[in-house]
Parts: C-alpha cells; sequence; structure tokens
C-alpha cells in the first residue's frame, strides 16, 4: 500500500490548512475533494481508520522539524520514521514516506500553525503520543540535544501538551539521576503519597486503551509509554521502600 493511500484516507482537516500545504503538490488533487464541512467537525465524529490516517500524516510533518532541529538529518532518524511506515504500510511506502521527508526537509515548518491545526481535532492523548514519537526520532541517534529538546517543548505548546506531560515524555529517554521523578512529574523531595497519586493518575491517563483507535502499532508503543511509567514507579518504591 503506498503512502498516498492512507494520505488519502486521512480526514479533510489533515489535508488541508498547512499540513496539506506543506506535502505540496501531491495532494492538490485530494484538497480539491474534500468535503468542505469536515474540517470543522470534532474529532470524535470520525473513524478509526480516519483518525489513524490523520495521526500519521500529523507526524510525518513534525518529524522533519525534529529531525533538523540540531542542523543536521542524521540517517538514524530518517531511518526511525522509515521503519515505522514500513511496518505499518509495507516497504514500498516506507520509500515513499522518505521522499515526502526529504522535500519536506527543505521547507520551513511553522510549528505553531501546524499544532494549532492538529491540536483543534485530534484527542489529548493522541497528541501526547504523537510527542512521544517525536521524542523518540530525536533520541533515535543515541542523544537528545539541547535543541532537538527545544524544537520538541515548542511542539509541545502549540499542540497544547503539558508542561509536565512533555517534561515527562522527554525523560522517558533520559537515564540520568532523577529521569524516574521527572517521568511521574514529581520533585525528588515528594512525599510517599505523592508518590502513588502520581502513579495511578498518569497510569490512567496513558493507559493504552486511550489510544486502541488508532490501530495495535500505536497501542503498542503505548504500553511501552506505560511500561516507562510503571518502572519509575518501581523504581522509586524500591529505593523507598515504599510497599
Amino acid at each position: 500500500m503506498g503512502i498516498s493511500k492512507w494520505i488519502s484516507g486521512a480526514i479533510g482537516w489533515a489535508v488541508a490548512g498547512p499540513l496539506g500545504g506543506l506535502l505540496g503538490y501531491a495532494l492538490a488533487s485530494l484538497l480539491e475533494k474534500q468535503d468542505g464541512t469536515s474540517k470543522h467537525k470534532e474529532y470524535r465524529e470520525y473513524s478509526p481508520v480516519e483518525e489513524r490516517n490523520s495521526f500519521l500524516v500529523s507526524l510525518l510533518v513534525l518529524s522533519s522539524s525534529v529531525m533538523k532541529a540540531d542542523g543536521k538529518v542524521m540517517q538514524s532518524e530518517l531511518s526511525y520514521v522509515k521503519a515505522f511506515i514500513v511496518k505499518n504500510f509495507g516497504p514500498d511506502a516506507g520509500a515513499e514516506a522518505t521522499r515526502y521527508l526529504r522535500e519536506l526537509l527543505k521547507k520551513e515548518i511553522n510549528i505553531s500553525e501546524v499544532g494549532t491545526q492538529i491540536k483543534r481535532h485530534m484527542a489529548y492523548e493522541a497528541r501526547v503520543q504523537l510527542l512521544h514519537y517525536l521524542a523518540g526520532i530525536a533520541s533515535a541517534d543515541g542523544s537528545v540535544t539541547l535543541s532537538e529538546i527545544n524544537v520538541i517543548k515548542s511542539i509541545a505548546i502549540a499542540l497544547d501538551v503539558s508542561s509536565a506531560d512533555s517534561q515527562s515524555i522527554l525523560a522517558m529517554f533520559d537515564n540520568g539521576t532523577g529521569a524516574a521523578y521527572k517521568i511521574l512529574e514529581l520533585p525528588e523531595d515528594a512525599s510517599d503519597d505523592e508518590v502513588k497519586k502520581a502513579y495511578r493518575r498518569l497510569a490512567v491517563m496513558h493507559h493504552p486503551d486511550k489510544v486502541s483507535h488508532l490501530g495495535p502499532d500505536i497501542q503498542k508503543a503505548a504500553e511501552e509509554k506505560f511500561k516507562k511509567i510503571t518502572e519509575a514507579y518501581d523504581k522509586i518504591r524500591k529505593d523507598r521502600g515504599i510497599n
């Protein structure tokens, strides 16, 4: 299945506005066919397939901002995105995604405009998962630079993802001291009771079932994030001797 197939299966809002403009001439015919009222619907009215495909369009566009944040595009980052597309849509789609990415990397991405378009139509849990993928791209070469962190933070603001949630996501790719507390969105002097409450709150908010409608692959990634939260809690609990 070619990438144009899943782009054509995206919701009207995802192939209109700044997102559609960035993807360029290949979407011209699609944009002409969109129902003029579709982009004004709430995300809850869309089918799971439409939501999933729109999620992937958003991911592809924002990926280019993260990849060139530090002034150089690493092959490991390109491979990370390509592998995701191949896993979901096959080798042909992966090759076509790479071509789209190479073109997007030549363009200036207005993060604020793109993020505003996405947040109007995508559920909060899906936006958090989108940010998690983008952080994964930044860490694909083994390290996350300050410029990449700043771009991810800018995207988080544009997507209206809370500062606590974005910091928690970035901490999932950090093995340094205090990362477990950052994942749970806590200061290191938090009480045992606060640790327990934070874990319960995040476990509910980031449960994989929240994004099950986006497909099994995205749900699996959410499971990995959920696992990171549990591991952080277990580490703190073990260090403190919490029952």
